[in-house]
């Protein structure tokens, strides 16, 4: 049998690399690349040291234990134990998917003669596996696997920063009222010109069975200002509450946004309670969210203190990103 310990050195070096840079960026370290690159040939000489039979004795647990505590210290250093311990969870994490995911991608494609032919019995009678991996589908299957885990945790992460601002919405008119989940989103700047009434966004299907039939449409097709000129012509409850509000949208075009003047507008985010009265409710005629986790842009100033309301502290003070802005 020819072993090329070259390749084998290479192989482990980008491996126990890659492994590393995934765990810094998990736990949001900015790590120095000599350093990382340091530890990772750590890594791949221990490896090459199991061809060498007078070292055996380096291949046990406390060894191995020993190792990847050197290799985390000469990567990342050590601030507290804290730290290096969430460090050291993440990387063990981290190395626990790529076996598992490689191993997974291997018995996945394997067909059921192969699976069989690895398979024999002892003469105990205990059953054993005899794992055969091609050189070039580890690293195939290790790259491929780190890219899905990166994938997975970045929506998670996502999901995770963007849930602090998500609250419950609740529009009053009268004795009808809309609930939704609703975005908070402080680069919103939406107000109305005349008398800087805040303007917060809502999807116009939430308000289907409150106005009139060929409304949504032309919500849809961005005619809002057809709309207030066909008001007479249609006859509804709410029209005394409907106004035309410009603004400017991320393709910095200008044009007009359907909304309607509620009693009062009721927010609950992070188990606060806003309660606002002079505030607009502009229809959208699209979707906000593609994933649907949200249905409404909530302004800035609804979540501020109104007297007999929330306290000031509880705003949130972060930009998710401009959806709305006012027209100039």
């Amino acid at each position: 049998m020819v072993v090329y310990i070259d390749l084998i050195f290479l192989a482990n070096l980008f491996i126990d690399a890659v492994l590393l840079m995934v765990t810094a960026w998990m736990r949001k370290i900015r790590p120095v690349w000599w350093r990382l690159m340091t530890s990772a040939g750590i890594g791949a000489m221990y490896v090459v040291m199991m061809f060498v039979p007078e070292l055996s004795f380096l291949f046990t647990f406390l060894i191995k234990l020993a190792l990847s505590v050197i290799m985390l210290l000469v990567a990342f250093g050590f601030s507290s134990m804290q730290k290096y311990l969430r460090t050291m969870g993440a990387f063990y994490m981290i190395n626990f998917v790529a076996a598992g995911g490689i191993l997974g991608m291997h018995y996945f494609l394997q067909n059921t003669g192969e699976l069989f032919n690895g398979i024999w019995y002892t003469a105990s009678g205990g059953m054993s596996f005899e794992l055969k991996i091609a050189f070039w589908f580890i690293l195939c299957a290790f790259g491929g696997v780190m890219l899905f885990f990166r994938i997975v945790q970045s929506s998670k992460q996502r999901t995770e920063r963007m849930s602090g601002f998500l609250g419950q919405v609740q529009v009053w008119i009268g004795q009808d009222h809309i609930e939704c989940t609703g975005l908070l989103d402080t680069g919103n700047q939406l107000y109305d010109p005349l008398t800087r009434t805040p303007v917060m966004v809502m999807e116009a299907a939430l308000w289907e069975s409150h106005l009139p039939a060929s409304w949504l449409r032309k919500c849809s097709e961005g005619n809002a200002d057809q709309l207030v000129m066909e008001l007479g012509d249609e006859s509804f409850s709410w029209q005394d509450r409907v106004r035309l509000v410009p603004y400017r949208g991320i393709n910095r075009n200008h044009s007009f946004m359907l909304a309607l003047k509620p009693d009062r507008v009721e927010v609950v985010m992070n188990g606060v309670h806003f309660v606002h009265h002079r505030v607009l409710i502009g229809l959208d005629g699209g979707t906000l969210s593609a994933e649907g986790k949200y249905r409404a842009i909530i302004h800035p100033d609804v979540t501020a203190q109104e007297e007999g309301s929330a306290d000031t502290n509880q705003k949130q003070d972060a930009h998710i990103g401009e959806h709305f802005t006012e027209s100039g």
